[in-house]
This record gives C-alpha cells, sequence and structure tokens, in this order.
C-alpha cells in the first residue's frame, strides 16, 4: 500500500468516527431535554422540591409563669437628722456613731446661758403678776360684797366697776406672763436633744465646745431594726404579681445567704422618667446583719390570672411600621397585629385579635405577603 493510500485510509475513519461522535451526543441531548424522559421516581422527587413548603403550628393558651430579678436597695425604716434649735455651745455629746439609743434618751446637751435668764425673769414676771392679779380680785370682791349691803351709798357705783376692770386687766397680765413662761421653758428644753426613736446613731457633726445654730446638724439616727426594701418595678410587670406579697433577695455581703421580704406598700404611680412604680417591701432585720444602703438583687414572682398566647420568638415580625403573627386562613396567609407582653423560658406573650386553635406560622417575616399560599406543614 502506498504512503497516499494510507493517508487516505486513516482520514475516512477520522471522519466517520467524528460523526458517530456527533450523532450520539445529539440523541442524549434530546433525551435530557424531553420532559416525559426519566423514570417515574426521579419526576415526583422534582415536582415535591418545586412546592413551597411552610412550617406551621395551632395556637394555645397557657397559664404565664415568671421570675424576675430587679435590682433594689435597702433604706432605714425610720431616719432623722437632728438639729439644734437654739444658738449655743455643744456642752455634752453623750454618744457616739454606732451607738444604740432608746427613744426619749439624751444624745447631747446645749449651753445657753441667755435662755435660762429669760426663763428666770419670766418667772420672776409671772409672780408679780400673779400676786397684783390676787391684790384686785381680793378688793374687788370687798366692794362687791360691800356693794350687797342694805344701807345704800356704802360703795359707790363707778368704784365697784373700776376694781372690776382692774381686776380682769391683771388677770390678762397674769396669762400672757403665763404663757410667756411655758414659751421660755420650751426653749430651754431645746437645750436637750433627745432620741425621737430607737436606733443606733450613724452620723455625729458635732464635738463638744462648738457653736452651733439652729441650722446645724448635730446627730443622725436610724431606726434599722427594720428596713425597707425599695424595688422599681418596670411598667409590664405591675399588674403581673401573684399574689404572693414574699419576695427573696441577696446582697454581697452573704453570697451564700438568702433574705426575704414582705410587700407591705406601693406608690400607686408609674414615675414618668423611668416608666417604673415603686414597690416597697418590710424586711426584718432583728440580727442586724442587713445594712442600710445595700445594693440587693430582689426576685418577684409574676403571673397571669387568666390564660395567655405563648409563641416562639421566630412567629413573631416586626418591621419599622408593625409587628404581626401570620395566620393562615382558607389556605391563605393573613397578617394579625400584635402587642408583645412579658417574656418567658416557654415564649413571648402577645396580645391580638387572636382564637386558641389558630394555625400560625412558625417563622414570620415580612417577606411572605398577606393572601400567599404554600404548603401549610402543621408541625
Amino acid at each position: 500500500m502506498t504512503l497516499y493510500n494510507m493517508y487516505h485510509t486513516i482520514s475516512l475513519r477520522s471522519l466517520a468516527f467524528a460523526a458517530a461522535l456527533v450523532f450520539f451526543t445529539a440523541c442524549g441531548n434530546s433525551k435530557k431535554d424531553d420532559p416525559s424522559a426519566g423514570s417515574g421516581a426521579t419526576g415526583s422527587a422534582g415536582a415535591a422540591a418545586s412546592v413551597d413548603t411552610v412550617q406551621t403550628f395551632l395556637l394555645k393558651t397557657d397559664t404565664l409563669k415568671k421570675t424576675v430579678e430587679l435590682p433594689g436597695e435597702l433604706i432605714p425604716y425610720l431616719q432623722t437628722d437632728l438639729y439644734a434649735k437654739v444658738q449655743g455651745y455643744v456642752q455634752t455629746m453623750k454618744v457616739d456613731i454606732g451607738d444604740r439609743v432608746r427613744k426619749g434618751q439624751t444624745l447631747a446637751v446645749i449651753e445657753a446661758p441667755e435662755v435660762n435668764t429669760q426663763v428666770t425673769q419670766s418667772l420672776a414676771a409671772l409672780q408679780a403678776a400673779k400676786a397684783k392679779l390676787t391684790a384686785s380680785s381680793d378688793n374687788y370682791n370687798r366692794l362687791y360684797q360691800a356693794s350687797q349691803s342694805p344701807s345704800p351709798g356704802i360703795v359707790a357705783p363707778v368704784d365697784l366697776v373700776n376694781s372690776h376692770n382692774q381686776m380682769l386687766a391683771d388677770s390678762a397680765s397674769y396669762e400672757a406672763l403665763r404663757q410667756q413662761t411655758q414659751a421660755y421653758k420650751e426653749v430651754s428644753g431645746y437645750l436637750y436633744i433627745v432620741a425621737p426613736f430607737d436606733g443606733v446613731i450613724t452620723a455625729r457633726k458635732a464635738d463638744p465646745g462648738a457653736l452651733v445654730n439652729a441650722s446645724s446638724m448635730l446627730l443622725t439616727v436610724q431606726d434599722n431594726h427594720t428596713l425597707r426594701l425599695r424595688v422599681a418595678v418596670p411598667e409590664i410587670y405591675v399588674s403581673a404579681a401573684n399574689g404572693n406579697k414574699n419576695l427573696s433577695f441577696a446582697v454581697d455581703a452573704y453570697p451564700e445567704q438568702r433574705f426575704t421580704g414582705v410587700l407591705t406598700r406601693k406608690t400607686e404611680t408609674i414615675d414618668p422618667v423611668t416608666r417604673t412604680e415603686l414597690w416597697e417591701f418590710d424586711v426584718d432585720n432583728a440580727k442586724h446583719m442587713l445594712k442600710a444602703g445595700t445594693f440587693v438583687y430582689a426576685r418577684i414572682a409574676l403571673g397571669r390570672s387568666t390564660p395567655s398566647f405563648l409563641l416562639p420568638p421566630s412567629a413573631i415580625a416586626t418591621t419599622l411600621e408593625r409587628k404581626f403573627v401570620i395566620r393562615v386562613k382558607n389556605g391563605k396567609a393573613e397578617y394579625v397585629d400584635v402587642r408583645q407582653g412579658m417574656t418567658t423560658d416557654a415564649g413571648v406573650e402577645v396580645f391580638g385579635n387572636l382564637t386558641a386553635g389558630d394555625t400560625l406560622v412558625a417563622k414570620a417575616t415580612d417577606e411572605r405577603k398577606p393572601g400567599t399560599g404554600a404548603y401549610w406543614n402543621l408541625r
């Protein structure tokens, strides 16, 4: 075979192979593009993948229970600052900080000689006024008795009237001096600073010899046998107290121990700045373990008196305009506006036009428009 014949034979075989390759490729593409090609199982899987499947659940009511931990502060049951009421010098300070005192106990004595002098002078003037009143009363009584005699003209009527008027004037002077003397005695009582209630001295601001006046604070006394625990409760929780007036709290000084308090009073108003209501609890501090001014961590048990709707957080969609859930009604999506309540471990409390048994979308989003349908998969 010549070289030309060999080359010609190889070329023909190459062309035949290329034509066969093109033929089989075209056949394969035509089968792939044919919508009826393939087995029944393969076709069903493709159809299922194209369906929009959405997880839903049935809305149920539940009892809301929640325990919140809020900051609070312990303050004295009673506290007062004791001031000097008259100007003078501190003569004696009978107590110091930390001393426990009883009601009526003398805590400090102020020296003011001019006050004692006023009392002495007033007492002397009172005695003189009393003597003058006694004399004028006796004179009037004698004249009156004489005027009752059967013999006419013994006492002139004008003399009887004058003696009566003198007696009244002396009586008024005596009463005025008596009141003044009493006032001076009360002022002299201001020289003694006494405890207004049982408690402990927490501040001492003056020492013996110090000049004080009516604006000088001397001592601070606190009644810490019982303490007040004040807790600012957020507005969302103020109506959710479950009727249990007791609460427990912890303090940093005793990290392993919990204390209790009893709810005794509320302010009955919401602070417009903090949006909270102040609750006050009484704490028995007979052992004096707790200190006024201590920061506490208070746990308050909350609950609703009626059942609530509790949803998973994903079922609530929030946009700039609204907060809503998606309800399935007649096979179509429907937006329902809600207001959010308390958040618990069981879910988020919501309020709105909802009914137990409604079918809600488990993962709400504003991308799912109202009126659209889907394959609603109830879980």
